[in-house]
């Protein structure tokens, strides 16, 4: 009798589990989530110090760190920390910040390589974003992976796809990153089972 109440028990147990996390599968194309935001990256060229965001770290030989090299900027590596809005106005309250580098990586063409995380720090989400890929610039809409992320993203994976909103030469950008989730894991959720399965587990053995 005891032995096939375990299983009834562990059966609507795992029926329970089944439901309430529901991971998509492969083929879904769905997005679990979905968010927009912007990020403004006014980079320091030796006269702006005070509201630079963003500064040469590495140059090729030759060049300098306040002035971008020619040759499509092949060479030049820049470290940003940069703020996050909600729309595309450069003075609205920022949601968190943008942190990470990107690479210029091509003799002949405007790309680079992006790595960064989104910082949010709001009343909306609390957590870290992590994004990594390569950026073709000149390209109206790009898409580069989301590998990552904790906090409200934990472990969440997904497509960011991201346009170039604005820019004034050489010294201000602002990127629009349209974020869509295909792996939201529910982790308070997992931990509220697991914590259920464990108690039920004890009382039972």
């Amino acid at each position: 009798m005891e032995a096939r109440y375990s299983i009834v028990f562990y059966f609507l147990m795992l029926l329970a589990l089944s439901s309430a996390f529901a991971f998509p599968s492969k083929k879904q194309y769905k997005p679990c989530k979905h968010l927009v935001l912007y990020f403004h990256d006014i980079i320091y060229n030796g006269k702006n110090a005070g509201n630079a965001t963003s500064a040469i770290v590495a140059a090729p030989d030759g060049a300098n760190l306040t002035i971008l090299a020619g040759q499509f900027h092949f060479g030049n590596i820049a470290v940003f920390d940069d703020p996050i809005t909600l729309d595309n106005n450069l003075h609205s309250k920022p949601v968190g910040r943008a942190q990470g580098l990107y690479i210029y990586d091509t003799k002949n063409t405007f790309t680079s390589w992006l790595g960064f995380t989104f910082v949010l720090n709001s009343t909306d989400h609390q957590g870290t974003i992590n994004f990594s890929g390569a950026d073709p610039i000149m390209v109206k809409s790009r898409d580069i992976s989301i590998v990552g992320g904790t906090g409200d993203f934990f472990m969440h994976r997904g497509i960011a796809t991201i346009m170039t909103d604005a820019y004034e030469g050489e010294v201000y950008f602002r990127l629009r990153v349209d974020i869509k989730f295909y792996e939201c894991w529910l982790y308070p959720l997992h931990q509220s089972f697991s914590k259920l399965i464990h108690n039920s587990s004890n009382a039972l053995f």
